[in-house]
């Protein structure tokens, strides 16, 4: 009888919670429709947090669940809200 060691049921374990895990939908279309036209805001600076990591790196969309339209309004949003200071470019040490 083969048993299994500690690192490879860690292994498994992982592997199963990756397979498990459901993708997130998109939190700026609401019902699966898109509104018109596609406009994320700058000044929310509470929505772009959740969609920054630590150190002020974009998070992906794979990671957040944002669709590919809502994710080029995201960046745009992020850089402006950098631009004029709302957002830092780097994380405080």
């Amino acid at each position: 009888m083969a048993t299994i060691s500690r690192a490879d049921l860690k292994k498994l374990r992982k592997r199963r919670a990756r397979l498990k895990k459901k993708k997130m939908s998109c939190q700026f279309t609401a019902g699966g429709s898109v509104p018109r036209p596609v406009y994320v805001d700058y000044k929310d600076l509470k929505t772009l947090r959740t969609l920054i990591d630590r150190e002020g790196r974009i998070l992906p969309r794979r990671r957040t669940g944002t669709s590919a339209l809502f994710q080029r309004a995201v960046r745009d949003a992020v850089l402006r809200a950098r631009f004029i200071g709302l957002l830092p470019f780097v994380a405080e040490e």
